[in-house]
């Protein structure tokens, strides 16, 4: 879980490698694709290549009520020096939220007839 998905060794040297796919229809968008964050676990730990490997996934056809993908094309990215924004935001889960604690304040409730 997180970035990068493995670390892997060859000759002695660390090197990271992210797996994702995508779908040639949105690949020119500026969908969000790609992101890490801090975390206690952070796996970030050697100044050292970052590889990402990339499979366009379409639909074949389908089984029953299931769709048959199958992957078209590849791509095999060096993303170490990858341009990205910083996003810095403020959050927090619903539980927090609607439970009346952790600084919230329900004002009012009810059921709506």
């Amino acid at each position: 879980m997180g970035y990068p998905d493995i670390i892997f060794w060859f000759n002695g040297n660390p090197y990271y490698l992210e797996c994702k796919t995508y779908n040639i229809e949105n690949i020119e968008t500026t969908q969000r694709s790609f992101y890490f964050s801090h975390s206690d676990e952070f796996k970030v730990i050697y100044d050292t290549i970052h590889f990402l490997l990339s499979y366009e996934i379409y639909v074949e056809g389908e089984k029953g009520d299931k769709h048959i993908y199958k992957c078209k094309h590849y791509k095999i990215l060096s993303i170490e020096s990858l341009s990205v924004d910083v996003k810095y935001e403020f959050n927090s889960d619903n539980k927090r939220m609607y439970s009346g604690k952790d600084g919230t304040i329900i004002l009012y409730e009810g059921e709506i007839e």
